[in-house]
């Protein structure tokens, strides 16, 4: 008796500036397949949303053309709109959904989530308010690029209201069915297990940590960043405290207490009207890093076989993974990776690529062209990095086919394929 073969490919649509991946497991006749992410930075489109929603849309439906297109599992690492935004348009009404991954920030009915969410809003609309102040009574095309920034920053962590709703089936927008919706990781749990519906494939969940002390870094230390900060670098020396911390909100009292460091942002975000231009999109640039270590983070487990997604996680999250014993091999041997904050340089941690990570993976950059960043993200140094320890990098914007491994089709998508038993590009 054969053994039916067990595959794994994860297709990356070219949206441009933003992540949209769809994950196909195959054992026999069962299929499983999980959609990561949905969203593109509106400067940085590679074609309009819309087109790229209906390719995924048309991609589901092409499996099985009797019935509405079917996914097990949608995985929203984190709001913003660059991972999210495609869920607002309305083709997804014709999608059959059976789960919903959201990070645990996005709970309603958890307290500490809620505390988080609180925090988050209240900054974003403090800078909003800031910025117009500034720009009252300036013709857009006038405004300082740093304000310019600064404003993309602040709205893309606001909560991006329509996608949310589609994702947490709420005022009347959804799907074709009525998913379940799981808040991740569970409280307590630094490795959360959870099932597929094909034997031996498993996801560990490994964040984003709960622990405000993992949380509050929201920027890597200097000897941990893909070289100097750029033009969204906090003004003044590395030893300033951050504007905003993603710690709780509490009452004033616990949170000095039990947070002073964001009892400090919070006086801080009070004196920000005194902060020139670049101040502003130094706050602006924290509260961004600070919702990207909100990110899921995962690792699709296809028997022995680890594919790493971590979404937009920076420092906080990675340190949480990487300092803990249990959970390394998880990341250590990954055939497959996902170049996180697409190749910036607090996207991933330099001592992961150089000490942890294994060679010969597939890494796949999710890229496109945004003016102001196009001398800084990718970020060349972590490119070099992993093609000396031999990965495989298979960018959105120039994939190539290689080893008969990596799939393209057109500028639209590239798809890389493994076999349960091999590892790398060349077994």
């Amino acid at each position: 008796m054969t053994t039916a073969k067990l595959t794994v490919s994860v297709r990356m649509y070219n949206v441009g500036f933003g992540d949209a991946f769809l994950v196909t497991v195959r054992k026999g006749r069962k299929a499983w397949r999980m959609i990561v992410d949905c969203g593109v930075h509106a400067q940085g489109q590679a074609r309009p949303l819309e087109d790229s929603v209906n390719a995924i849309v048309d991609d589901l439906r092409a499996v099985d053309p009797a019935g509405p297109p079917h996914v097990n599992v949608i995985a929203a690492t984190h709001h913003h709109a660059d991972h999210i935004a495609g869920f607002a348009l309305d083709a997804w009404q014709q999608v059959a959904v059976e789960e919903i991954w959201v990070p645990f920030v996005e709970d309603p009915m958890d307290p500490d989530a809620k505390a988080l969410r609180e925090s988050h809003r209240n900054a974003v609309a403090r800078l909003l308010g800031l910025i117009g102040q500034r720009t009252h009574g300036l013709n857009r095309g006038a405004w300082p690029a740093a304000l310019i920034t600064a404003q993309w920053f602040a709205v893309n962590c606001s909560r991006n209201e329509k996608a949310t709703d589609r994702l947490l089936d709420r005022n009347d927008l959804g799907f074709a069915t009525k998913p379940r919706i799981r808040f991740l990781p569970s409280a307590g749990s630094d490795d959360q297990i959870l099932p597929t519906t094909i034997e031996d494939v498993t996801v560990h969940v490994l964040g984003p940590p709960r622990d405000p002390a993992f949380l509050k870094h929201m920027d890597p230390p200097a000897q941990a960043g893909w070289l100097a900060l750029d033009q969204d670098a906090e003004p003044g020396s590395g030893s300033e405290q951050p504007l905003f911390s993603p710690g709780f909100v509490m009452t004033a009292d616990d949170c000095q207490r039990d947070f002073p460091q964001l009892a400090q942002a919070h006086q801080s975000l009070r004196q920000l009207a005194r902060i020139n231009d670049a101040g502003l999109l130094a706050a602006a640039s924290l509260l961004e890093r600070a919702v990207n270590n909100t990110s899921l983070f995962f690792v699709l487990d296809v028997a022995g076989l680890h594919l790493l997604f971590p979404g937009d996680a920076q420092y906080g999250s990675w340190n949480h993974v990487l300092s803990n014993p249990a959970l390394l091999p998880l990341v250590s041997d990954a055939t497959f990776y996902k170049i996180g904050h697409h190749g910036s340089h607090n996207g991933t941690p330099r001592n992961y690529v150089e000490n942890i990570l294994g060679e010969g993976a597939y890494a796949m950059l999710p890229w496109g062209l945004v003016k102001r960043w196009e001398d800084t993200i990718p970020k060349q140094e972590l490119l070099d990095a992993l093609r000396a320890r031999n990965h495989h990098i298979v960018r959105a914007d120039n994939p190539l086919a290689e080893h008969g491994r990596v799939t393209v089709q057109g500028d639209l998508w590239a798809e890389v394929t493994f076999t349960a038993g091999s590892k790398g590009a060349d077994h």
